[in-house]
């Protein structure tokens, strides 16, 4: 069974960090039940165990957080849906790469919801889309946003951190950091993209297609 929980408001990441971590040692220990969290963070920004300094271009605009999730800087705030996963990978056949990959095609699959087409890029983290609706860039290719990013951390094969994805925050907040190192490229969300898309639309979007997925919900 996959519990999965909904927190209204905002939580302090702190208070996300400590719950995360007291849940994948009792899924460890057998104690507690696989978990799905869908929360909302103040705005603040996070840096990964591959995070350079340069990076953080805005250090006193929001709090920062180190992180021992994988990756580099990443934003959270309102609008953004972070969905924490807690998952036993061992019995899903202690396959790491598979299970991010299966993390990627569950924001695919959820972006497709809405008609959105992600996709993966080599050497980006996250999904991305294609700005048909924007100029060229210099090089004549078109311009590709990030819409969602990915990152976790594994403790005794149990997963904790997860993904986020942009459903309507703020996204001048993303110019004080160089979002997971990648500069050529910006930042998008499913309202900037014309969709009248709610939080509360993306939540069960995210359910369906988790069990179509991982099979199981």
């Amino acid at each position: 069974m996959v519990e999965w929980i909904t927190t209204e408001g905002l939580t302090g990441y702190d208070d996300a960090v400590a719950f995360m971590e007291a849940r994948a040692a009792a899924i460890h220990a057998g104690e507690s039940d696989e978990c799905i969290w869908l929360v909302e963070h103040p705005p603040l920004y996070t840096a990964g165990t591959s995070a350079k300094p340069a990076d953080l271009t805005d250090p006193d605009r929001f709090p920062v957080y180190p992180s021992k999730r994988g990756g580099q800087y990443t934003y959270h705030g309102p609008g953004q849906r972070v969905v924490y996963v807690m998952l036993d990978v061992a019995k899903r056949g202690h396959d790491v790469r598979k299970f991010v990959q299966q993390l990627e095609e569950w924001v695919i699959a959820t972006l497709d919801q809405f008609n959105v087409k992600g996709e993966i890029r080599e050497g980006r983290v996250g999904v991305w889309v294609v700005r048909n609706d924007r100029p060229l860039r210099f090089d004549g290719k078109p311009q590709e946003d990030k819409i969602a990013a990915i990152g976790i951390r594994l403790r005794k094969w149990v997963s904790f951190h997860g993904i986020s994805i942009n459903v309507e925050p703020d996204l001048s907040h993303f110019s004080g950091i160089v979002p997971c190192g990648i500069t050529e490229h910006g930042v998008t969300s499913l309202v900037d993209l014309g969709l009248p898309v709610e939080m509360g639309d993306l939540d069960v979007a995210l359910r369906v297609t988790f069990e179509k997925v991982f099979g199981e919900g």
